[in-house]
């Protein structure tokens, strides 16, 4: 059962009760990471860790996401700036304890290559920010292990 989230805006990024940044570095340069990230929506499921299936919905304006353990997503993309981020929020949801979700991606060059920001910034219950924290460890493998992917999917190598 699907169940409508706050409507939070970008600057719920720097305000959220729960934030979690995480950083990786690509060999691709940031034109052809955000293209990637904002144009082949279609291709997360095939570099980034628990995702099962994206969709771009509303012209590009959104996106449909379900991820491996059946999580559903519908999103709103809030920010579509080329070569520089990347931004959208969940508008409504099957997980039981979210209030509020954005995530925002930042590229910035490192070199000939890319460096990415992904802030996952959320509201829940007492309980769900006290827990989130201690998922660090293994949400920033997953990261790593899903910029890895990117980058041999656009590199080649």
């Amino acid at each position: 059962m699907s169940r409508r989230l706050r409507p939070v805006e970008l600057d719920f990024v720097e305000s959220a009760p729960l934030r979690l940044v995480f950083t990786a570095e690509t060999a691709a340069p940031p034109a052809t990471v955000y293209a990637a990230l904002a144009g082949d929506v279609p291709g997360w499921a095939d570099w980034f860790t628990g995702v099962a299936r994206a969709a771009p919905t509303r012209d590009g304006q959104g996106r449909d996401v379900l991820l491996t353990g059946g999580t559903h997503f519908d999103e709103t993309v809030l920010a579509s700036d080329p070569g520089a981020r990347y931004a959208y929020r969940v508008d409504s949801t099957n997980a039981p304890v979210l209030r509020a979700l954005l995530e925002d991606w930042r590229l910035t060059p490192a070199g000939t290559g890319t460096r990415l920001r992904w802030t996952f910034a959320a509201d829940g219950p007492a309980a769900f920010r006290w827990l989130m924290p201690m998922a660090r460890p293994a949400l920033a493998r997953s990261f790593r292990a899903s910029v890895r992917a990117l980058d041999r999917r656009l590199t080649g190598s």
